[in-house]
């Protein structure tokens, strides 16, 4: 992922940890520094796996930010990457002071990957460890720990410069236990959050489960449009970046690439064109599958409970929505 820009300022609580104190970088790193390229490759590597938030900037009306009028600034050329991320770091510094308590490294990348361009904002502690130098003896040597970040966003600049209202183009890491300092940053950033992933995630699975029963496919067919919808979620999350139904539409009906969309559509199942992936929701779904003394069964997990439910006590599996074709052969048994 090639970077554009990049700069790293420092955040630092006081003595009395009452406020936050920038130590600000007057110049961006050189765009070709291999050490900025490695950083913020492991930083991205590293925010595509946390769980996160989707939203939007604030539009009028809405309890809106200067940060993506500073932003816009930048992209339209009429502020430098320097002076734009120290506005930001600044009103950081300022709003975070009662939800920071601790030190560390402010890293902002403007990267390119294809035909998209993201801005990443991560904050990064550094952590004490032990190097080896030219003489072959151990030292100290501090490193930046960037398996843990404690706060992070990253803009789809493209994806906020098409204009589409609908597109929820900022994502922000939302890990259980630190959604205080999550929301903290959201209203910072002057951030409307308007996807929630896992509920999300979960309607789509359930708008899946009933097409796959609508089209009555067999074993074979729906566990391969299972893989592909699993698949093609499973990509975006490595990437960063939502699923969009129409995409994944033609992924799971190659024959008919409209088919799911236009289930979705007509069932009405609330989903927007795009939803961010939930890594945990989308972990929950597979198959039970099982075969003994001529009986084989094969299920989405997500069923049980609904649709199946097991009786522990009597190890009795009760299948509440028995399959048309099943049905049909059974009514026809005599």
């Amino acid at each position: 992922m090639p970077l554009l820009k990049s700069i790293v300022h420092r955040l630092a609580p006081t003595l009395d940890g009452e406020t936050l104190t920038l130590d600000a970088a007057s110049e961006t790193h050189p765009a070709d520094d291999p050490g900025m390229d490695a950083l913020a490759s492991a930083l991205n590597d590293t925010f595509n796996t946390k769980p996160k938030g989707w939203g939007r900037f604030a539009s009028e009306g809405e309890e809106a930010a200067p940060v993506s009028a500073w932003l816009q600034a930048y992209v339209d050329g009429d502020d430098d990457f320097a002076g734009a991320t120290h506005k930001l770091a600044q009103r950081l510094a300022t709003e975070l002071a009662d939800t920071l308590s601790v030190g560390g490294y402010l890293v902002l990348s403007h990267q390119q990957q294809g035909d998209t361009q993201t801005l990443l904002l991560a904050f990064v502690h550094q952590r004490e460890g032990i190097g080896i130098n030219t003489e072959h003896h151990a030292v100290p040597a501090a490193q930046l720990n960037t398996r843990q970040l404690t706060f992070a966003a990253r803009l789809n600049i493209t994806q906020w410069q098409g204009g589409d209202a609908q597109t929820q183009y900022v994502s922000f890491i939302k890990e259980r236990g630190g959604s205080k300092l999550a929301d903290a940053l959201a209203r910072c950033l002057g951030v409307v959050e308007g996807a929630d992933a896992p509920a999300d995630t979960r309607t789509l699975l359930k708008a899946f489960s009933d097409y796959v029963e609508k089209e009555d496919l067999d074993d074979e067919a729906s566990r391969e449009k299972t893989d592909a919808l699993v698949g093609y979620a499973t990509e975006q999350l490595s990437r960063g970046e939502p699923m969009t139904l129409t995409e994944l539409s033609g992924l799971v009906d190659e024959q008919q690439p409209k088919a799911f969309y236009d289930h979705i559509r007509n069932a009405d199942y609330g989903l927007a064109p795009e939803i961010p992936p939930d890594k945990r929701t989308l972990n929950q779904f597979r198959r039970f599958t099982g075969r003994a003394g001529g009986v084989s069964v094969s299920f989405d997990s997500h069923l049980l409970g609904s649709g199946v439910e097991y009786d522990e006590t009597t190890d009795r599996l009760i299948i509440k929505q028995i399959p048309k074709q099943l049905k049909e052969q059974l009514q026809r048994r005599d």
